[in-house]
């Protein structure tokens, strides 16, 4: 996958994100943005259900999922190089027309400055130039609510709620979706 990049600005502070394909180094990164077992089941739900979680975690995680060739996990960076923040896209159905983003996370000291609207850009533009997909859902947890008005900034709407237990406890989570006009 070659480099998609966007610039944006955000209360007045100018941003360059590029997305590329997740690399095993990203995996210690990201570890160290979930400083809570909170943070972990925010991020990953009941994927893991470790905390710490650990790098070899998520890249044993990552390997089947890669290997099934429906599963794109990305990484942004800013203009440094340096990782801002990460998400998946997978396709969760037999079929082509529906991606669901998932592990989307930002560097803890960039959150609320618009990089997290900037990668969610970049990842629902390769969708439409990569993918053949029509429709993007991802799931946010009610005690998420910077999250969720990040994803409504994007274009992504409520389409319905569901409980998940969740092994530190029973948490609601709302769906949401954005289709794509093609």
């Amino acid at each position: 996958m070659g480099l998609m990049h966007l610039n944006t600005s955000e209360n007045g502070m100018t941003h360059s994100l590029k997305l590329r394909s997740y690399q095993k180094e990203d995996a210690e990164i990201i570890c160290k943005w979930l400083r809570t077992e909170e943070e972990l089941y925010r991020w990953s739900a009941d994927r893991f259900n470790r905390y710490p979680l650990t790098g070899n975690d998520i890249n044993k995680n990552y390997a089947p999922q890669l290997a099934a060739g429906r599963f794109y996990p990305l990484t942004a960076v800013d203009e440094r190089g340096h990782v801002a923040g990460h998400f998946i896209i997978r396709y969760p159905y037999d079929d082509d027309h529906s991606v669901r983003f998932g592990f989307v996370i930002v560097d803890p000291a960039l959150r609320g400055k618009g990089y997290g609207k900037e990668m969610l850009l970049l990842g629902i533009a390769y969708v439409r130039e990569h993918l053949p997909a029509t429709r993007i859902d991802l799931g946010v947890f009610e005690n998420n609510e910077s999250a969720r008005r990040c994803y409504e900034a994007v274009g992504f709407t409520a389409y319905g709620t569901r409980e998940c237990v969740m092994p530190i406890g029973t948490w609601r989570c709302t769906d949401m979706e954005i289709d794509l006009e093609r």
